[in-house]
């Protein structure tokens, strides 16, 4: 009988969604395209920063398997990245390897100190607007990473690119049973074996590896002058990398209705590069496309696509590195083409939504934009949007501060009531909106409809009481709400009248 009462008490565990046959089947068939599309993206990335293409494809192998584990977004790819590439290229170039390394490793470390002092949390100051064109951006990048490989190629390219597309669009009308982009790249391949034909393939991108990567320390002298050297890059690494892995983990939540853990994906991008130096990887980030291949167009929602992408991309490039070298980049150019397509947000720029949208969050969406092409770079594009909706935001908010008063019926005093949000921007022409010389020898101020937010606030209502007791005339603030109260009693009379 004990034994029975004790079963009924532990809790039943839930059995991982993965383990469904159908949902098992999508993550594997999910990993396995997205393991393809990381390729030639991998070894791109590794000639953009100047290393061998194998340092770039151990990176996404060891990034997507350790993210699986340690991240907090479920099905987001995170692998070696143009972002990096860009950030670590002048120190791979000038000093070599083993320093970029040693940069990826402090990278990290420093993720996981920011990861613990909360830099996640100010993900919810990125506005909207800011996110549509990080979004409208990246999806302009991706494309534009395709053009190279369509300009000076053999004509059979384009049909190629042509029937990858149709295979793209009217398979999932037809079946959702297997994905539309690896049944793509499976046709294109066999169609240019069997005919012979001569295109690009992605053996023509770089030499693939045919061992196994190996784990060992920097050959570095370990001292503060390399310290001083590697630690801007580190710097750059952490920033960039957290920052293009929050806006995918945010947007990858609206996409999928779900929500993430933002600080563990923070320390767990930061393990994952430490992880990566470790194993001679160049560090990486969030993969905003291939997390769009395996979310929005294979359909992949748990840990387990991201794990097998990077199992999947070793397997191939060292087991089956051959039969991988024959795929033809028509195939893949085809996949990022529908990727950078259904990324896009088409309705932020429709006629109808651009009448009706603010002025001002148009222009922070296009300044997003604008800053992201300009640089090629994804975090400096949002931090510039960012910027713009701050400045919008604090010129929007300056004009709300309305000052009105009236007059003591006994005509010895006048009521003045401040109505709005006194800050550094709207507490600038405070000061202007009293008759200081007209007004009665006492004066109220009423501030029971305002509230006092910083220093620059106070400083304007110190020079206000001392331009009456200029006069001879006195100051009276009332009503002050209690945070106010606070700011306003601990800092009144010590910054000096500023006016």
């Amino acid at each position: 009988m004990s034994s029975m009462l004790s079963a009924v008490a532990r809790p039943r565990l839930s059995r991982p969604s993965w383990l469904s046959p159908k949902v098992f089947r999508t993550e594997v068939l999910a990993g396995l395209v997205v393991a393809l599309a990381l390729i030639p993206e991998a070894i791109s990335f590794s000639i953009l920063a100047g290393v061998d293409p194998r340092v770039g494809l151990f990176a996404s192998f060891t990034m997507a398997v350790v993210i699986s584990i340690c991240g907090g977004r479920p099905a987001m790819i995170s692998a070696a990245t143009g972002a990096i590439a860009l950030v670590v290229a002048p120190l791979a170039k000038e000093h070599g390897l083993d320093y970029l390394v040693a940069a990826v490793i402090l990278g990290g470390l420093i993720q996981v100190l920011l990861a613990a002092l909360g830099v996640a949390r100010l993900m919810r100051f990125i506005p909207r607007s800011v996110m549509v064109g990080f979004v409208n951006a990246l999806a302009i990048l991706i494309f534009a990473a395709q053009v190279p490989y369509l300009l000076g190629v053999p004509w059979l390219v384009y049909p190629l690119v042509a029937l990858a597309l149709v295979i793209m669009v009217g398979l999932p009308r037809l079946t959702r049973a297997v994905p539309a982009p690896l049944v793509a790249i499976v046709v294109l391949t066999v169609l240019t074996v069997a005919a012979a034909v001569t295109v690009p393939t992605v053996g023509d991108q770089g030499e693939l590896p045919n061992s196994l990567p190996t784990l060992g320390l920097p050959q570095i002298p370990w001292t503060m002058d390399t310290l001083a050297l590697i630690a801007p890059y580190a710097v750059g690494i952490a920033l960039v990398g957290l920052m293009e892995s929050l806006m995918t983990a945010k947007l990858v939540d609206d996409i999928t209705d779900t929500h993430s853990n933002k600080t563990r994906e923070s320390w767990g991008q930061g393990v994952a590069n430490i992880v990566t130096g470790f194993f001679g990887g160049m560090g990486g980030c969030a993969m905003i496309g291939q997390t769009m291949i395996n979310v929005k167009a294979s359909g992949a929602r748990t840990r387990l696509s991201t794990f097998l992408s990077g199992v999947f991309l070793l397997i191939l490039v060292v087991a089956l590195g051959d039969v991988v070298a024959t795929i033809p980049m028509a195939a893949l150019v085809a996949v990022m083409i529908i990727v950078a397509v259904s990324t896009f947000d088409w309705h932020s720029v429709a006629p109808a939504t651009l009448k009706r949208m603010p002025l001002g969050e148009t222009l922070v969406m296009v300044t997003t934009v604008a800053t992201t092409l300009a640089t090629h770079n994804l975090a400096i594009g949002v931090v510039a949007g960012v910027l713009t909706a701050m400045v919008i935001f604090a010129r929007r908010v300056a004009h709300l501060v309305e000052v009105t008063s009236v007059l003591d019926p006994d005509g010895g005093s006048r009521i003045y009531s401040v109505h709005g949000e006194l800050f550094f921007a709207s507490s600038n022409d405070l000061v202007y909106q009293f008759d200081y010389a007209g007004d009665p020898d006492k004066v109220i101020i009423d501030m029971s409809r305002a509230h006092v937010w910083d220093a620059s606030s106070v400083a304007a209502l110190d020079a206000i009481t001392t331009k009456y007791a200029a006069r001879g005339k006195t100051v009276e603030i009332v009503e002050l709400n209690q945070p106010s109260a606070a700011i306003h009693g601990s800092l009144a009379g010590t910054l000096g009248a500023g006016h």
